[in-house]
């Protein structure tokens, strides 16, 4: 977004980004590679946060569509698959509510991280209805929505375990798939977020309505989940009121699985085979991308090369989540690709340089 409209304003394009994206394209298709392209993967043009507030503004809503259109316009011709935004949940969660993602607000104010992702529906809403009533006659293409959701396995066969795994789900998938697919938020979130939950209008119900081609889904890992009536003090308000108890382990103190190197990536190749059934189910067996599944090493410079390339259990990793995904076809769900995380080693956002994702190794020190 900043390289094609550096003040976020749709006023004024920047020529040299446009030039940058069309030899990436062209470049991309000469070597056979098919180009899916995301709009928003966390760019957002720092005027529009400095003089609006970014994501807490319905203006911003505008601004982006215009910012789309433009997108459309310039390499619609050649690329197909389009996603408006990436992993919505974790710009409303840690840009607008712990304050470890840019633009870094924690301000302890319930409402704001909901109201970010209220605009942000919009915001895809508004995209998909300029594409078709623009583009996708002569284009062809097709436009979806990727988002990030850990499995939610119960801790027990308990009905309150079961219906606090659910309540996780909703506030995962639900909160941004629901109001696309039915034209408002999961009861759950209504009942718990209350007041700081914002209200659509018939106006965006319209908007919304049916408004994706396909859903990208970004999965990593599985939790155990248990009801928790107590929520905990220092927790923000979103996972407060899930009143839930996220935990690794089995009451037996059994891991859910091996861990990467990231403390949070847990290896459960069976979730991703759960998550896609779930959508499958509650979602009318929608179009389905696999848009990153991947696992990390631990950097350490002083460690050889061929540490890092005897990758096993990299391997193993991508062996157990793939065949996952095989049995969700074979169980009938309509996934049409899968893209691994990462092609190369990355900076990855918070993390730097200290997490290996890639299943090509970089070497940093020398190119």
């Amino acid at each position: 977004w900043s390289r094609i409209f550096p003040d976020g304003l749709g006023k004024e394009i920047n020529e040299q980004g446009v030039a940058f994206y069309n030899n990436l394209i062209d470049f991309m298709i000469e070597k056979g590679i098919q180009p899916y392209a995301t709009l928003y993967h966390w760019d957002l043009p720092h005027n529009l946060q400095r003089t609006m507030g970014g994501w807490l503004s319905d203006k911003i809503v505008e601004y982006f569509a215009l910012y789309a259109e433009a997108c459309f316009a310039n390499f619609g011709d050649r690329v197909k698959h389009w996603i408006t935004i990436n992993e919505p949940i974790q710009t409303c969660i840690n840009a607008y509510g712990i304050g470890i993602f840019a633009p870094g607000l924690c301000k302890g104010v319930s409402a704001e991280p909901f109201l970010a992702g209220h605009h942000q529906i919009l915001a895809h809403a508004a995209a998909v209805d300029v594409y078709r009533r623009k583009f996708k006659a002569k284009q062809g293409g097709q436009v979806g929505f990727v988002i990030d959701c850990e499995w939610a396995e119960p801790m027990s066969d308990k009905m309150e375990d079961q219906a606090a795994a659910a309540r996780r789900i909703d506030f995962q998938l639900g909160w941004f798939l629901d109001p696309i697919y039915f034209g408002d938020y999961p009861e759950s979130m209504r009942q718990r977020v209350g007041e700081h939950l914002p209200k659509f209008s018939e106006k965006d119900r319209e908007l919304m309505r049916n408004k994706i081609d396909f859903i990208g889904l970004n999965h990593y890992t599985s939790r155990i989940i248990g009801h928790q009536p107590n929520s905990q003090p220092q927790e923000i308000h979103f996972y407060q009121v899930q009143q839930i108890d996220r935990t690794d382990k089995w009451s037996s103190g059994e891991a859910i699985g091996e861990r990467a190197a990231s403390e949070w990536l847990l290896i459960v190749p069976w979730g991703i085979r759960k998550t896609i059934n779930y959508i499958v189910k509650k979602y009318e067996n929608p179009i389905i991308y696999i848009t990153e599944n991947g696992m990390d090493d631990e950097d350490d410079p002083s460690a050889p090369v061929d540490q890092f390339l005897n990758d096993t259990k990299r391997v193993n990793f991508f062996k157990g989540y793939l065949g996952s995904v095989a049995q969700a076809i074979k169980d009938g769900a309509d996934v049409r690709g899968y893209f691994a995380w990462s092609f190369l080693d990355n900076f990855e956002w918070a993390m730097g340089f200290t997490k290996r994702f890639g299943i090509v190794y970089v070497d940093y020190k020398n190119g």
